[in-house]
């Protein structure tokens, strides 16, 4: 695995220049103005292409164990490397849920046979397993997932002695989702006494409304004070929950927060055209929660984006509203999506790749990744800024078989992905030969 990258346009730390990249032995050896070829590695001209250091996924359902029909690790990872995504950290919600170590361990040697892409997993917290998360290894899990007030099967934290716990005794990051069931709930009663089992999908952010996502934010804002604790809010959705968070560098915070794509780009009109299909938890809400949001992505109060990724089949897509699935495929597209925003002039590229190789990288103390550096992994991706594509359906990877951005047209492809060294994807072809690696923590 010998390559050399020339005439390449390096986003990378906050700069841009031309430079050669040479990988050997799946790190970075050399970064300079001009490197000669020896004659032995795979040249590869990027003249008029952008580098970039791989994506860092935080937040991905791959669906493994137990819901391979909507997808896998196998089908969701290669669907992530061919839309620049290098590493991923998958939830813990699959069936069974990842609760303990030996769970745990067991998502790790599958995703050790079929990832293509970098991989790290989420232990989950129930009610029940606070001893099991006083006994993890750090360095065995991206963070620990805490559901507050809103989640599927026994993964709901509605205890507050264990949320209590959770807080104070965390050997590691503390990831969450926030939004309040008892609101919720009320929401849902009055709705399904206006329309009965007619729900309007519309209604969907009226249901999980801003209240209920800031009711329990506070709260894991609140815990993460009173403990000192290292908090990282996933998937920010409104205004309003916005003001807990602080405007200023990274390295500085415990407290931290993220967006994720989808809500960046669309807004609560959408439902009128794309309906189910956006569903999603927390909601897609109205254009000013959006407006909001790309706001704080600039001024630091949201840092890091990440995708959400969660795959449901289209069939079940389809069903009335309360038996409808929330969550959508997105690891194919989200970087062209965000590409795309680039081209409205919503963000610039340092601040792409800062939000979603540096600081992810930086948040979780992920171990020689999110830079491009001398001796750091090579986890790059080479993109096209100016071929646009409509996406289409018949070139959707993820094994659910759509996406909620067809028919969208985006200016920019990725055409290369490295993964650790490997070049495992080019130009629309996948190379599986060489598989993705473990991601380590500096912990």
């Amino acid at each position: 695995m010998r390559y050399l990258i020339q005439n390449a346009h390096l986003i990378n730390e906050g700069q841009a220049r031309t430079v050669d990249v040479r990988i050997r032995d799946g790190r970075i050896l050399t970064i300079a103005a001009v490197l000669a070829h020896d004659g032995v590695e795979q040249l590869i001209d990027a003249r008029g292409l952008h580098l970039l250091p791989g994506m860092i996924d935080d937040q991905v359902h791959f669906r493994e164990p137990g819901l391979e029909t909507k997808g896998t690790i196998f089908s969701e990872s290669r669907a992530a490397v061919a839309g620049g995504i290098t590493s991923y950290m998958e939830m813990p919600n699959t069936q069974p849920p990842s609760l303990n170590a030996a769970a745990l361990e067991a998502k790790y040697a599958r995703a050790r046979e079929t990832s293509l892409a970098n991989y790290a997993f989420y232990m989950g917290a129930s009610n029940d397993n606070l001893e099991d998360i006083k006994r993890l290894d750090p360095r065995s899990a991206c963070a620990v997932k805490v559901f507050i007030g809103a989640s599927t099967d026994n993964m709901r934290v509605d205890n507050e002695s264990v949320l209590e716990g959770i807080f104070a005794h965390s050997p590691t990051l503390i990831a969450t989702h926030c939004e309040h069931m008892p609101t919720i709930m009320a929401n849902l009663s009055r709705a399904t006494a206006r329309f009965g089992d007619d729900i309007p999908v519309a209604l969907h952010a009226q249901i999980r409304d801003a209240q209920a996502c800031f009711a329990s934010s506070s709260i894991a804002v609140q815990l993460a004070r009173r403990h000192s604790a290292d908090l990282h809010v996933l998937h920010l959705t409104t205004a309003k929950e916005l003001a807990l968070f602080d405007s200023a560098p990274l390295a500085g915070k415990k407290i931290t927060a993220e967006v994720c794509v989808h809500h960046l780009w669309f807004e609560a009109s959408r439902y009128a055209d794309l309906g189910a299909l956006i569903k999603c938890n927390p909601a897609i809400k109205s254009v000013e929660d959006r407006q909001a949001l790309r706001a704080a992505l600039l001024d630091d109060r949201l840092d890091i984006i990440a995708t959400g990724h969660a795959p449901h089949l289209l069939a079940e897509k389809r069903l009335p509203y309360a038996q409808s699935p929330s969550g959508m495929p997105l690891v194919q597209h989200a970087l062209p999506a965000l590409l795309e925003l680039v081209h409205q002039g919503v963000l610039d590229l340092p601040t792409l790749v800062r939000k979603c190789a540096h600081a992810p990288a930086e948040r979780f103390q992920v171990a020689l990744r999110g830079y491009v550096r001398e001796g750091y992994f090579a986890d790059l991706v080479l993109v096209d800024l100016y071929r646009p594509h409509i996406v289409r359906r018949d070139e959707v990877r993820y094994r659910c078989g759509w996406s909620p951005f067809e028919g969208e047209t985006f200016r920019a492809q990725i055409t290369h992905t490295f993964v650790s060294g490997h070049l495992a994807y080019c130009r629309s072809e996948i190379d599986d030969s060489v598989l993705g690696r473990r991601l380590e923590f500096s912990r």
